[in-house]
């Protein structure tokens, strides 16, 4: 079981250039000179990012045809393997697809640890479905409200305006050990991505990921008042934003899951499912389907979790149905991602 504990909202206050400097008995005093400029460059020297993109492939959507990328032939596509020095094997490995000069956006990425870094994976036969279903639902010169990855993916495949163009890194996914070497992931990151976000657009993430801890209702008023009265809107939510987003504000909405291997007993997979939100007095769940033979169950700690707008937009056992939801207007589903218009 794994929670979605304080990492990404912890470790967004600390800065490495903070270090407070060691006492005096540190200093090597010789003849008199303390040699300043040698302790100087080994304490403030930046640190390197614990891992590297490693390319090992590129080419067109035709050449990796699981990611169903074919209606998009203009667009380059690039894979790469995650390299960290105290691994012997891969940790991770993205795939990212560009369209001319412009920078990078993640298409794909699957983990090859057991702790998550960065993102969880999804099925990307999904991504490409849905990005048809906002060009038949959603009118050319409406606005996409996303979590800001997928208002990437969004705007490169259909190329609708995104509330979010950025690369955010909105929560920061790292394991526990790399804590102390935020600060050069971070820059890492923004090096590769191509992508420095202002602060305006940090502001208006912050507000758009606490309006769906709210209620529905007063959580929709809160992205109305985000975007505008008078803009066109929608907003698409996947079920991996649960897990971000309790990463992010734990106070607020309390997220854990497992995955489960898919076998034909699935009588007694329910019923696992049931012991664990009896023994971890958990309130509901909902499952997510990573490949063929692979499932994610999210479990939603207590009442106050399952009431937030982001709950309410996904489907959860014993609670409404988001078709049911009053405050949005449901439009499409397709696997993780449900496509909703702002009233």
């Amino acid at each position: 079981m794994i929670p979605a504990e304080t990492t990404g909202r912890d470790t967004e206050v600390k800065r490495p250039g903070n270090k407070i400097l060691p006492s005096l008995g540190i200093l090597l005093v010789t003849g008199g000179l303390i040699f300043l400029g040698w302790f100087a460059y080994l304490w403030f020297e930046p640190s390197e990012s614990p891992y590297q993109y490693q390319q090992i492939s590129t080419g067109n959507p035709q050449d990796y045809p699981e990611l169903e990328l074919g209606a998009w032939p203009e667009l380059t596509i690039s894979r790469y393997d995650v390299i960290a020095s105290e691994a012997e094997k891969p940790i991770a490995q993205a795939t990212v697809a560009q369209r001319d000069e412009a920078p990078p956006v993640l298409i794909k990425w699957q983990n090859s640890s057991r702790e998550v870094l960065h993102a969880l994976d999804w099925k990307t036969s999904e991504l490409s479905a849905l990005a048809a279903a906002i060009n038949q639902y959603a009118e050319k010169d409406a606005l996409i409200l996303a979590w800001w990855d997928l208002s990437r993916q969004i705007n490169l495949l259909t190329g609708h305006d995104t509330l979010f163009t950025s690369h955010l890194n909105e929560p920061l996914i790292i394991p526990q050990h790399w804590q102390a070497q935020m600060e050069a992931i971070d820059a890492y990151e923004q090096t590769f991505w191509q992508s420095k976000p202002e602060r305006q657009e940090l502001e208006q993430f912050e507000r758009f990921s606490l309006a769906l801890t709210e209620e529905p209702a007063a959580g929709v008023a809160q992205l109305r008042e985000l975007i505008g009265e008078e803009r066109t809107a929608y907003i698409i939510v996947h079920v991996t934003d649960l897990y971000k987003l309790g990463l992010m504000y734990p106070e607020r909405i309390g997220v854990a899951y497992q995955n489960f291997p898919l076998t034909g007993n699935i009588h007694g997979m329910i019923n696992h499912m049931k012991v664990q939100l009896k023994e971890h007095d958990f309130d509901t769940y909902t499952l997510q389907s990573i490949t063929d033979t692979e499932i994610r169950v999210y479990f939603l700690s207590d009442e106050r979790s399952s009431n937030t707008l982001l709950a309410g937009m996904l489907p959860f056992t014993d609670k409404d149905a988001p078709m049911e939801l009053e405050a949005l207007q449901l439009l499409y589903q397709k696997g993780g991602y449900w496509l909703y218009k702002i009233p």
